[in-house]
């Protein structure tokens, strides 16, 4: 699913995944959650490992996550049946949750907060307004197709700075609105442009969290990864983007969708002084960064370092103090501190999965029926499988198809270049639809719009499409 990590977040309250129910649902979480850890002890007393028990822990976190309960809760509440089965003494846990730091796993979701830190930073030095409004005096304003193109642009090319589609398109819109007001967009052909090149932009996102995982899930560089998964899906979205807008225009034109006086006049940006420079600053940094990721092969720990070193010279070339540049880099960084404790938790959960070692017994009994069934299916299925996947947490949900099912089809001959069009439709589709989600509604909300028929109607025009495109991909793949 494409719920980039930062899309669902309520900051202000310091849980990125944080969901309201209603207290009937909330009810049956809590007695479904209660049913599954009563039988995690039971099946703890009566089963040794390896055992396909060990599948209890991953099935209900499924269970719990899409019917919408707290991504972390639902995490602690699988790790907490996966102990249960397994029964390791006190001492032996805190060993367990003390090499979990260690993984690789809680690695993303530390590269995950330092994206937000430097995406504070990028706000703050005016750097995010600058990107949107150079874009939009490049293209020009009075031209309806180019505005349209201008606007997906400005989107995608913030997003893929920032690795976030909520807080880019949330910096980028009181800049664009005024600019589509004045030219008679309705409020829905404006979130229609928004949300297409925002998710352009994240599929190419170099340091998003689910790109890095990715990246690293299929062990493939940058520019393989564009070239096999992200870079497809973006010009797909480029290409078709503008056509879309302009139906959605036309089906909205007739109907009361208009930006109002107040709405027209928007919010006049001001930026910081040295901005343009120390943009210029940012983009040599980032590019000399992944040019050196690309050359030197460096692994997908490699943002560890390069985040923070672009947040600091971009600072330095703001005139940022010392204490300045720390203060945004941890308050942007601080706002999503529950995916790094979410991160932490599932690599907890999966060494406690790989103690209860049921892909062992899988293996054993099924293995030459898997290694006999036809790749291209296999891939479908996983591909459709995420989409279905783990709601708000795209990082997570590769990690959990990658760690489930990649070494299945390892055994099934999965390329690389497969592997990295399945972990990327199987996280990101489902942002385009069926149903209506957090990105869609996010757009929504900054572009003013409240036609989600409309915007369903956006996300299904490129969905059908990308179905085709990547189910072609993987069928001439997999041959």
């Amino acid at each position: 699913m494409l719920h980039d990590e930062s899309t669902t977040s309520k900051l202000r309250e310091g849980n990125a995944y944080e969901v309201k129910l209603s207290p009937a649902r909330n009810r049956l979480l809590a007695i479904l959650a209660a049913v599954g850890l009563i039988t995690a002890l039971i099946v703890g007393f009566t089963t040794s490992t390896p055992s396909l028990w060990g599948l209890l822990p991953i099935a209900l976190y499924a269970v719990l996550a899409l019917l919408s309960m707290d991504i972390v809760v639902a995490t602690v509440i699988a790790l907490l049946s996966g102990l249960l089965i397994l029964q390791p003494a006190p001492v032996e846990v805190g060993n367990l949750l003390g090499d979990s730091l260690g993984e690789f796993i809680t690695t993303i979701g530390l590269i995950i907060m330092l994206g937000a830190g430097v995406g504070e930073i990028l706000k703050e030095t005016g750097v995010a307004s600058t990107i949107v409004k150079g874009v939009m005096r490049a293209v020009g304003e009075r031209n309806m197709m180019a505005v349209t193109f201008g606007v997906m642009l400005a989107c995608g090319i913030l997003v893929a700075s920032l690795g976030t589609l909520a807080g880019a398109i949330a910096i980028a819109a009181p800049i664009l609105l005024p600019i589509t007001a004045r030219l008679g967009f309705t409020k829905s052909a404006t979130a229609s442009m928004l949300f297409i090149g925002g998710g352009a932009g994240l599929a190419m996102a170099p340091f998003a969290g689910s790109n890095v995982v990715i990246m690293g899930a299929a062990d493939v560089t940058y520019i393989q990864y564009v070239l096999f998964g992200g870079g497809p899906l973006a010009l797909l979205s480029l290409a078709l983007g503008p056509f879309i807008v302009r139906w959605i225009q036309s089906r909205t034109a007739n109907q009361d969708d208009y930006y109002d006086a107040d709405e027209f006049g928007g919010e006049e940006v001001t930026l910081p002084a040295h901005a343009g420079r120390t943009t210029i600053v940012f983009a040599v940094v980032l590019l000399v960064s992944v040019g050196y990721a690309v050359l030197t092969a460096a692994g997908t720990s490699f943002p560890l370092l390069a985040l923070p070193t672009i947040g600091i010279v971009t600072a330095m070339a703001a005139r940022l103090s010392i204490a300045d540049t720390v203060n945004f880099m941890y308050r942007g960084a601080t706002k999503l501190i529950s995916i790094f404790i979410l991160f932490w938790l599932l690599a907890a959960l999966f060494l406690v999965i790989d103690l209860l070692a049921p892909f062992d017994v899988i293996l054993e009994n099924y293995g030459g029926a898997l290694s006999n069934s036809s790749p291209f299916v296999f891939a479908i299925l996983i591909a459709m499988l995420g989409w279905v996947g783990v709601p708000g947490a795209t990082a997570a949900q590769v990690v959990l198809l990658d760690e489930v099912f990649g070494g299945i089809g390892a055994t099934l001959g999965i390329t690389a270049a497969s592997w990295v069009v399945i972990l990327l439709f199987a996280s990101k589709a489902d942002t385009y639809g069926p149903f209506p989600n957090a990105n869609m509604i996010g757009v929504m909300g900054l572009a003013r719009s409240t036609n989600l028929k409309n915007m369903l109607i956006t996300g299904w025009m490129l969905l059908v499409p990308a179905c085709i495109m990547y189910g072609t991909i993987l069928f001439f793949q997999t041959r």
